[in-house]
């Protein structure tokens, strides 16, 4: 996933980029949220709460390579200072730039936007990315206070009419400025972004939209904090350790610490990710501590105490379609899909129906052979059977792909060690592909011990980016795998790009290797897509650069690098026995690859259902009633025909955190949209031999180092040779038949 900012101001008011929770970069996440009427004014007033030193550290560019974050100086204290000293000098130059009596030019008014807000944009980059991965009491509290402040401040530029004027001046006359490429998209993309953030509307409109957008900012926040703290108290607590059998040894150790870490001597913890299915449902024999696991997993953030997020998604829920009616549009799939390749959620919804009956009628059909496989344990153990239930299908599919495949999960984890994952695998397809190499930094300081730091260096040898993994799970780290940009690349500032993955693997004990599903693979190699984007951009402005392009493209990079965690090449380099080296046998190599397409109508339909669940929170009107969030969810599942029983959604409602606080409102149909992308390209590598230089050069030069400097549909076609096809998603997702030859 990439992180998209929801606590941010991005330098030309674009939301630059590759962040932690936001919009995507061509608009703000929600419209942009505020405060008072006198926009510069309240701006001003709400950001002088807290005196900053002379001696903090984000008042100066960091010293350290590729100004990367001095973590070894900076203290929680630093950042609410900064952030609003921040939201005063960018205040101050947009102010100058829309009283300049000079007639408004391009470079008066566009480039000089671009270069406001750097103090801003460098702490936010940072305040960011340590609050979604390395929280705690003092950030939280700091989120909570700056988030309207940021909203009043984004509001105040966006809604400033005389600002406006000179944008639309030059907008107006931008056919005769003989701008080249990059320029004219720069124009016409913040011009875009300003009319979409409400520019255009009445002072009385405005106003209104000022509200909403203080108060959506406001609950989105605590949305994102409520939901950390659901997941860390809803973790399933386990007093008998006879309860956990299945697990493995390492499971078992692992969550014998995380009690350990929570002062639970002699208990055991199992830690909720933010999927609704958990890992451990696979291993667990014992079914009713499985069906607690699923029923904390799914209850997390619905007790009615403090943690419950339900009140804030319907709130949430509300204000974004008042948003969109106040902005001239039905809905708010509509507002945000405006600029997405899909352009209408009647489109988004269109794609997802034609995914859905395929994906229901081959999960109908795993959930069958599932069944069958639960009677048959049952008779033979003299036991009552049972009905198939969500806690059940993980631990009974596994026994199914066992029986066909012969294929058992722990035959595999010990030939897929994280390093061994991260360096012979994710770097070497990236070396291979693009000519990039790895050296590890230890003298780059870090926020976190776990997190470690590699410099890439170019296939002529030249340096060219940071990239930070932060691998391990931790109660203070949000759910999920993600990446984002420190620093981002632009030409006009002179910077280069610091990248960080983060991801939730299951942290070994002390000594331990960290082993790694084939699931976890995966998302290694996805997130380091993003990455890809990122370390690669090549643009003058950094409202353009790197993965500042809409939702429904900025995964495509992303899950097109999850196909070379199978390529037989790069496979059969990463894929070693851990304590012996030895490459996997080919006939357990030949099992994985006839299971590849195993259980994928429950993956589908999991998705699916996510997707459509999104898009129905997010196609209400201004005028409807106020939701009943549970029963809504039900009813939206039931009428797309996605309300398998035993197919919950990867997410629910209470605790979607992409749509209510990571900016995929309306957005998450993204990841299947992509997928489409993702393998149609990966057509185009096949049919043109795969895993070469010259294929990777032309993937870079086209696509991942071009950012948003062009309209993203004529990008790919221009790369493809056509519009993308459904067709090779559907055979390689095992949802259509692949024709004989």
């Amino acid at each position: 996933m990439l992180r998209l900012r929801s606590l941010v101001i991005a330098t030309s008011l674009a939301l630059a980029a590759c962040s932690p929770p936001s919009g995507d970069a061509g608009k703000p996440a929600a419209p942009p949220a505020a405060a008072a009427s006198a926009p510069a004014k309240a701006a001003t007033t709400a950001s002088t709460g807290a005196a900053v030193s002379a001696t903090n550290p984000f008042l100066a560019a960091s010293t350290l390579p590729f100004q990367a974050p001095p973590f070894d100086h900076i203290k929680d204290g630093d950042y609410q200072p900064a952030i609003e000293e921040g939201i005063r000098q960018h205040l101050a130059e947009v102010e100058r730039i829309a009283n300049d009596p000079a007639p408004p030019t391009f470079e008066n008014t566009y480039v000089a936007l671009e270069k406001s807000g750097v103090l801003l944009n460098r702490v936010l980059a940072v305040f960011n990315g340590v609050t979604g991965a390395n929280t705690n009491d003092a950030l939280q509290k700091v989120q909570e206070e700056e988030a309207p402040k940021l909203a009043a401040h984004e509001d105040a530029i966006h809604l400033d009419g005389k600002l406006f004027a000179r944008l639309e001046k030059v907008y107006e006359g931008r056919a005769a400025l003989k701008l080249d490429p990059e320029s004219l998209r720069l124009v016409e993309v913040v011009y875009r972004n300003f009319v979409q953030a409400g520019a255009k509307l009445s002072d009385a409109d405005k106003a209104k939209l000022k509200e909403l957008n203080k108060e959506e900012s406001i609950l989105s926040t605590q949305f994102n904090n409520r939901l950390l703290a659901a997941a860390k108290n809803g973790a399933l607590v386990v007093d008998d350790k006879a309860r956990l059998a299945g697990l493995s040894d390492a499971d078992v150790a692992a969550a014998a610490q995380a009690a350990k870490d929570r002062g639970l001597a002699g208990k055991w913890v199992l830690t909720l990710q933010n999927t609704t299915q958990q890992p451990q449902l696979q291993g667990l024999a014992d079914r009713a501590t499985r069906q607690a696991l699923f029923a904390a997993s799914w209850d997390r953030a619905e007790h009615g105490n403090a943690d419950d997020t339900r009140a804030l998604v319907v709130r949430l829920a509300q204000i974004r379609a008042e948003q969109a009616g106040l902005l001239g549009f039905p809905n708010y799939a509509a507002w945000t899909l405006e600029d997405q390749m899909a352009k209408t959620p009647e489109t988004a919804m269109g794609f997802l129906r034609q995914l859905a009956p395929a994906a229901v009628a081959r999960a109908k059909a795993e959930a069958l052979d599932i069944q069958r496989q639960i009677d048959q344990d049952q008779a033979a153990l003299k036991q009552p059977g049972f009905k198939l239930e969500p806690w059940d299908w993980q631990r009974y599919a596994e026994e199914v792909r066992k029986a066909r495949y012969d294929l058992d999960e722990s035959q595999i984890k010990p030939y897929f060690e994280l390093d061994d994952v991260l360096q012979n695998g994710v770097f070497y397809a990236a070396n291979q592909l693009y000519g990039l190499s790895f050296k590890e930094r230890h003298d780059i300081p870090v926020y976190q011990p776990d997190v470690r730091v590699f410099e890439v260096f170019d296939k002529d040898g030249q340096s060219l980016a940071l990239f930070y993994c932060d691998y391990y799970k931790r109660d203070n780290k949000n759910g999920g795998a993600w990446m984002d940009n420190f620093v981002g690349q632009s030409k006009l500032f002179g910077t280069r790009p610091v990248i960080y993955n983060v991801a939730n693997f299951t942290k070994p004990e002390p000594g331990q290797p960290a082993l790694l599903s084939f699931d976890d693979v995966v998302t290694m190699f996805h997130e380091f897509g993003h990455g890809l984007h990122g370390i690669f951009a090549d643009e003058q402005y950094p409202t353009l650069s790197g993965t500042a392009t809409a939702r429904d493209f900025v995964e495509f990079p992303s899950q097109f690098n999850e196909h070379w965690a199978t390529d037989p090449k790069v496979f059969a380099h990463y894929a070693r026995h851990y304590q012996t080296g030895a490459p996997m046998p080919p006939a357990l190599v030949e099992k994985m690859k006839k299971a590849g397409l195993f259980n994928k109508g429950y993956d589908m339909t999991e998705l699916v259902a996510a997707a459509m669940l999104d898009m129905n929170w997010h196609m209400l009107g201004a005028d409807a009633p106020r939701q009943n969030a549970d029963a809504f969810e039900q009813a939206a599942l039931k009428q797309d025909g996605v309300d398998l029983s035993y197919v919950p959604p990867r997410y629910r409602s209470s605790y979607f955190l992409h749509i209510w606080g990571n900016g995929y409102a309306a957005g998450y149909y993204a990841y299947l949209w992509t997928q489409m992308l993702a393998d149609d390209a990966f057509g185009w590598f096949k049919e043109h031999g795969g895993l070469t230089r010259d294929n990777g050069d032309r993937f870079r030069a086209m696509i991942l180092s071009r950012g948003n400097t062009v309209e993203l549909a004529r990008l790919y076609r221009d790369w493809r040779g056509r519009a993308p096809s459904v067709a090779p998603m559907l055979i390689d997702r095992g949802l259509k038949a692949k024709k004989a030859k």
